[in-house]
């Protein structure tokens, strides 16, 4: 199999590391290549939301499996936008990564795939926009994967109590889910190894309240964790308010039951504890 990948970010770039050698050439996008020291090795091509180059539409043309990791924009979707005409034209297995974001507030109660939409931000709205016009792009042949917080080596609450950048924002009653890098990674295989199309939650088996997380990784790490700050009268950015506007418990039952993928870290305490272990935040 041939792999493209629109966006190699942190999660894409996971991915790649675990899985390269399940395929038969990779490459991908960058806004920059010339930039990316860091990916070395690996076949860049620039995309900054226009139409790419020549040699980059031929690529994506061959490609047999096309991994989006690119969010939508104010206007809509910038890779659809300049390359939607080639991905209509060819018979490939998309995998769009979106997220959770999209249900919106719950008030703390559970949702899975059979829940609509609802949010009422206007970025989860553009998402929910983005799978729609992916999937009818690419005839149904899409894996749409609803992202929870991503964390991960180097991007963690470890880390950020390193740095000293760490808070405890308290909302009563406000819960989230989140995901490990690693566990993304094999989520975004499952349907390529499968070949199912269909739309499925990659989080957690455990909500929980954000201020948890930062004390359990400020006791693995053998200090105080930050004091405690009231969500009502803390300064926070608006982008940074926004993401507590959602409360909800999102359901993985349905990737495990169809894909057959199984968690390495089912809670923030197992990942944790694996990324203390190797040496984050120390």
């Amino acid at each position: 199999m041939r792999l493209f990948i629109l966006g190699l970010g942190y999660t894409a770039r996971h991915f790649v590391r675990r899985f390269s050698g399940s395929f038969s050439h990779v490459a991908g996008t960058v806004r920059d290549p010339a930039k990316r020291d860091d990916l070395a090795g690996l076949e860049l091509h620039g995309f900054s939301g226009n139409r790419p180059a020549d040699s980059t539409v031929n690529r994506i043309r061959d490609a047999d499996v096309l991994l989006i990791s690119i969010p939508p924009g104010n206007t809509g979707d910038p890779a659809l936008a300049a390359l939607g005409d080639v991905v209509a034209k060819g018979h490939r297995k998309v995998v769009y990564l979106s997220t959770i974001g999209v249900y919106g507030d719950h008030a703390g109660g559970w949702v899975d795939e059979s829940t609509p939409p609802q949010s009422s931000l206007d970025r989860a709205r553009m998402r929910v926009a983005a799978e729609q016009a992916w999937t009818e792009t690419a005839q149904g042949n899409v894996a749409i994967l609803r992202l929870a917080g991503i964390y991960g080596p180097g991007r963690n609450a470890l880390v950020t109590l390193r740095s000293g950048t760490a808070r405890r924002i308290i909302k009563p009653g406000q819960v989230f889910n989140r995901i490990h890098v690693d566990d993304i990674a094999s989520a975004i295989m499952a349907p390529i190894r499968h070949d199912n199309g269909g739309t499925w939650n990659v989080c957690d088996d455990e909500p929980a309240p954000p201020q948890d997380v930062i004390a359990y990784a400020a006791q693995l790490m053998g200090i105080a964790p930050p004091p405690e700050e009231a969500f009502e009268t803390a300064e926070m950015s608006a982008m940074a308010r926004s993401f507590y506007a959602s409360s909800a418990r999102v359901s993985n039952a349905r990737v495990k039951r169809e894909l057959g993928v199984t968690l390495a870290y089912p809670t923030y305490r197992h990942g944790l504890d694996a990324l203390w272990r190797d040496g984050d935040g120390r």
